[in-house]
């Protein structure tokens, strides 16, 4: 961990500062230099000085250095003569507090923090247009546990909506099930496998004859009024389609704390005392005349961070400043109860949910649940978060916006520049995945043939199961395993081959910016080479075999060599190294340094939402440790001390790496 030292920096050059010319020093950071030959941390405070102090920066940055004073874990402060300060660490305690665990990551401001992933529609399988929102939110959600942030994860589940409806609608009019019927289905068939086709022959069903979608709009208002055969087919379609997403995403390494249901929005009228609150404010208004007469409208403010397009408006509001929030017919949109569900998680609509416990997830953790009817009286307090992640395609942007916009109308302007809308491009296939999986290629001449992708639609049944996804990409992983590995058990080979599997979807769906749409091919995700999960798992794994073999040859463990570390002689790790074309030489310092800057990284990724930015520094720092591995002996060094530093830097950059892979969701094999 590096944060700590340069926030000791920071605080020992803006005290000097103080001290030395009486002035408040301005913001200032305290840096990682392009180069190590630069020193281990750079500030250019001096700079930022010379206008205000008319002062040269190399006489302010001697100044500085001379006012400094010792600081703690810092080895040489220097002033150069174009004005930089250039700090170099002591090495050898920093490698010994870092091995032996005894600096933690920093501890930011209290305060919950909520982040809502998944969300997947509960009428059909979860499919890999649905990875990316739940990798993205998982892995935030662990980023912040990391820093320490209370977290708490949501998942929404739309039970009243338009997806469910339609498949009440298909069991009922096209397969003629009854509810007995549609029941014994569930409990004897892959049931979330057959709504998926269910709901795309609905679809079709639907364009036959647009009549019909007088039977969905029929069905959507049963499910809200509840109390009847149709809701009560829909309790059972969400439960076991919810049951199937929530096993799926266990599969991936995905837990949630509470499930919140939009039915109990409604039933616990959420939505009527926001409403109220909406209209006693003039933030909502019916319209009387046009094409909107009748509708409960929000007006759109002029010159929003997110225009409306053609996907965010229905039909009715095309050409309109005005957003639809309640019907004519009085049907409630999906943006008034969102709105509502955003007052709530914000602890401002003055009334709380009641809850249930759904049950215990795969890594142990309880699981929660919204109710409409009594609550459990052990659980949790939930919601009243200071800010909130709703992790939501970019498609969604403006209706985002939208909730902010009714946060600010209200005078909660904090809460609404504390809604944050984490947004992320879509996931395609590459042709030759989509033929793999079982895809019919387009047309030839076609437009759809003339893409460098395969887009997907869950509407239209054109998708990817993400169960069936995991189950090929762990064929092949095992295939490889078995190679590298004939003595496995075959019940240690599947669970490597599962982990490797996991691994390659998460780490793609991370590894570039979530503004860049996503072009998935099984084979590049699967690489053990290359910038892939399973070539930094191997880089673990191999770390993992070095201790392996120094117990087996010396019974030399880990906890002896971190344990004798304070009496070495320690030119091993004071050594400077030749430096290589990029001025930096890939000795056991730099390893170490770079593994240290996790926490660093972290920062990064908080202020940026970037996870790339974690991707590719675990990448860099995997690469970093190969070219360290083949340039340094460590079980054939015959100097004990250079030895043991050596196998201190490869267990503090494993630990550091396993931990990285953690913040992505990857675990780390036994064998590969």
């Amino acid at each position: 961990m590096i944060v700590d030292v340069q926030r000791r920096v920071h605080d020992a050059i803006a005290d000097a500062i103080g001290r030395q010319f009486g002035i408040a020093p301005p913001p200032f950071a305290v840096e990682v230099p392009p180069s190590r030959a630069m020193g281990d941390l750079a500030v250019t405070v001096a700079f930022q000085l010379a206008r205000t102090l008319r002062k040269a920066p190399r006489a302010i940055a001697q100044d500085v250095a001379a006012a400094v004073g010792r600081i703690p874990g810092i080895a040489r402060l220097v002033a150069t003569p174009n004005g930089y300060l250039n700090l170099y660490l002591e090495r050898p305690s920093f490698l010994i507090e870092r091995v032996r665990g005894q600096v933690q990551p920093h501890t930011p401001a209290a305060g919950k923090t909520i982040v809502e992933h998944t969300a997947i529609n509960p009428n059909k399988a979860a499919h890999i247009g649905h990875l990316r929102n739940a990798a993205l939110g998982d892995t935030l959600v662990r980023v912040m546990q990391f820093r320490r942030t209370p977290v708490e994860t949501q998942n929404y589940i739309d039970d009243t909506g338009v997806q469910v409806a339609d498949v009440i609608v298909g069991f009922r009019e096209l397969e003629r099930r009854t509810l007995d019927e549609v029941r014994q289905i569930a409990d004897t068939t892959r049931f979330d496998y057959h709504c998926w086709d269910l709901y795309s022959h609905v679809t079709e069903w639907y364009e036959g004859d647009r009549s019909r979608l007088a039977i969905r709009e029929a069905a959507l208002h049963d499910l809200e009024r509840g109390g009847n055969e149709t809701a009560e087919m829909g309790a059972l379609i969400v439960d076991r389609i919810v049951r199937a997403h929530l096993a799926t995403m266990a599969r991936l390494n995905i837990a949630y704390d509470l499930l919140t249901y939009e039915g109990d929005i409604l039933r616990l009228h959420f939505w009527t005392h926001a409403f109220d609150i909406l209209k006693a404010s003039g933030a909502v208004f019916r319209q009387t005349r046009g094409k909107l007469e009748g509708c409960w409208v929000m007006r759109i403010e002029e010159g929003a961070d997110a225009e409306p397009g053609p996907a965010d408006l229905d039909p009715v509001e095309e050409d309109s400043r005005e957003k639809v929030i309640v019907r004519s017919n009085g049907v409630v949109t999906y943006v008034g109860k969102d709105i509502a569900n955003q007052f709530w998680k914000f602890g401002l609509l003055g009334r709380d949910f009641r809850y249930r416990r759904f049950g215990t997830q795969a890594n142990g953790r309880p699981l929660w649940a919204t109710t409409s009817e009594d609550t459990d009286p052990s659980a949790p307090a939930f919601g009243r978060a200071s800010r909130i992640y709703n992790v939501i395609d970019s498609r969604q942007m403006y209706l985002q916006a939208l909730l902010s916009q009714a946060l600010r109308t209200l005078g909660h302007p904090h809460e609404a520049e504390n809604s944050i809308h984490f947004s992320y491009e879509m996931v395609a296939l590459s042709h030759a995945t989509a033929r793999e999986l079982g895809y019919q290629p387009a047309a030839e001449g076609s437009d759809a043939a003339k893409k460098p992708f395969v887009e997907v639609s869950g509407r239209k049944g054109l998708g990817v199961k993400i169960d069936d996804l995991l189950d090929v990409l762990t064929q092949k992983a095992a295939v490889e395993v078995s190679k590298r590995n004939p003595e496995l058990l075959p019940e240690e080979r599947r669970l490597v081959a599962s982990q490797i599997a996991v691994a390659a979807i998460r780490y793609f769906m991370l590894k570039f910016s979530r503004g860049k749409l996503i072009v998935f091919d099984m084979e590049e995700a699967l690489s053990f080479e290359g910038e892939t999960g399973p070539y930094l798992q191997y880089a673990v794994v191999r770390a993992n075999n070095i201790f392996h073999k120094l117990n087996e040859r010396e019974g030399l463990s880990e906890a002896d060599v971190i344990r004798t570390l304070d009496g070495l002689a320690a030119d091993e790790i004071l050594a400077r190294g030749e430096p290589t074309p990029a001025n930096d030489a890939i000795d056991l310092w730099a390893v170490v340094f770079e593994a240290a800057r996790l926490d660093d990284v972290v920062e990064q990724v908080v202020r940026s939402l970037e996870f790339s930015v974690l991707a590719k520094y675990a990448f860099g720092l995997a690469q970093m440790f190969n070219t360290f591995y083949h340039r340094y002996s460590i079980l054939n060094e015959e100097q004990p001390d250079r030895k043991r530093w050596r196998a201190a830097g490869v267990a503090y950059y494993r630990a550091q790496l396993t931990r990285a892979l953690d913040l992505m969701g990857i675990e780390v094999p036994t064998r590969m």
